[in-house]
């Protein structure tokens, strides 16, 4: 006696064929990538922040020895001082703005440009501006820690660094985005 039963209409459905060409594979950037890109960031925002604050240093230290009575000295250097870390505090907005809108409207900064990389996120969809906000912020929790956290794109499946884990993000080279 045959047990077998046969196949039902649900069972017998015809699979679809294979597809034509293979979807690429991703190519993360690694650390060393990645470390070149943000030189070349750090080198941009340096210069222009020099610019920015080369005659509020100069003019803290020209005020101390042009002034002769000692009372208008220092409140002179004290209100320079003030205008100092406003600026200093204004440079730091405006590199936070850099790395946010670059990556979330871009898709990478001007190294990153550079060396044809791009910020993604775990579809290979542009990220949002929040997610890039989050992304900036987290790497001070990743250079808190001895710069461990930028360290482990070296290491990481996927080459992401702590504040990529954090905001969810990837690096990938431009030419093979999802």
């Amino acid at each position: 006696m045959n047990n077998e039963q046969p196949l039902s209409e649900q069972q017998f459905q015809p699979q679809p064929p294979p597809p034509m060409y293979q979807q690429p594979a991703v190519n993360y950037a690694g650390f060393w990538k990645r470390f070149a890109a943000i030189l070349i960031d750090k080198l941009i925002i340096s210069v222009a922040s020099l610019i920015i604050l080369l005659p509020f240093i100069a003019m803290i230290g020209v005020s101390a020895f042009i002034t002769e009575r000692d009372v208008e000295a220092v409140g002179f250097f004290l209100s320079m001082i003030i205008v100092y870390v406003i600026v200093a505090m204004m440079i730091v907005i405006a590199e936070w703005l850099y790395f946010a809108i670059m990556e979330s409207q871009r898709g990478a900064t001007i190294g990153k440009m550079v060396l044809n990389i791009v910020v993604t996120d775990m579809n290979g969809h542009r990220i949002t501006f929040g997610r890039a906000t989050g992304r900036y912020f987290s790497k001070i929790i990743s250079g808190m820690i001895l710069y461990i956290g930028y360290m482990m794109a070296g290491w990481t499946q996927h080459k992401q660094a702590l504040h990529d884990i954090i905001a969810g993000t990837l690096v990938v080279e431009k030419d093979r985005v999802f």
